[in-house]
């Protein structure tokens, strides 16, 4: 597997898996706003402008790629995001097609990640990683690549009607190093 910056020729793929009705919308962030054709349109568009413009995100996304079925596949995504303006940043990982879960392939995707963000910011002194009790899979990648759970928001998350708890999880640079 390889990490690597988006290309205009993900935009297709992306439109794909944004679309309603794929089952990686029930375990990302399931709270928020459903997916619609209009907002696929918009992340596609939006991610093969930037690559046009020549933008590359600041390296907040890059796109898992691994060999499947003989080809070679983006297979989702991996990404941070600032929690506050001091740098305490998060990092998530979304597999779009159900066939290629539970195979440690969001936990490869994930580790990779982690790793060149603590190689490439000697600043970076931890990484969080934000999920709910509801998503079993990003659980286990968490527990599975030294993420300690650090947080519990009992009941914070809606989904279906059904409560859940909001989980917090994190890493310190000294304990990843310590693992590899």
């Amino acid at each position: 597997m390889e990490l690597r910056p988006w290309e205009a020729r993900d935009a297709e793929v992306v439109r794909h898996w944004h679309r309603p009705g794929h089952a990686w919308h029930r375990l990302n962030g399931p709270y928020f706003d459903a997916p619609t054709n209009a907002s696929a349109d918009e992340v596609a568009d939006r991610i093969r402008d930037r690559v046009a413009a020549g933008q590359t995100d600041g390296g907040k996304r890059f796109v898992p790629v691994a060999e499947v079925g003989g080809e070679r596949r983006v297979l989702g995504t991996v990404n941070r995001y600032a929690l506050d303006s001091t740098g305490w940043t998060a990092v998530g990982v979304v597999l779009w097609d159900e066939r290629h879960w539970g195979r440690g392939l969001g936990t490869e995707a994930l580790g990779l990640w982690v790793e060149l963000l603590f190689e490439s910011e000697p600043a970076l002194h931890r990484l969080d990683l934000r999920t709910w009790s509801g998503n079993v899979g990003m659980m286990r990648v968490a527990e599975r690549l030294g993420f300690t759970l650090e947080a519990r928001f009992r009941e914070a998350r809606e989904v279906e009607g059904v409560r859940y708890d909001g989980l917090g999880y994190g890493i310190l640079r000294s304990e990843w190093s310590a693992r590899q």
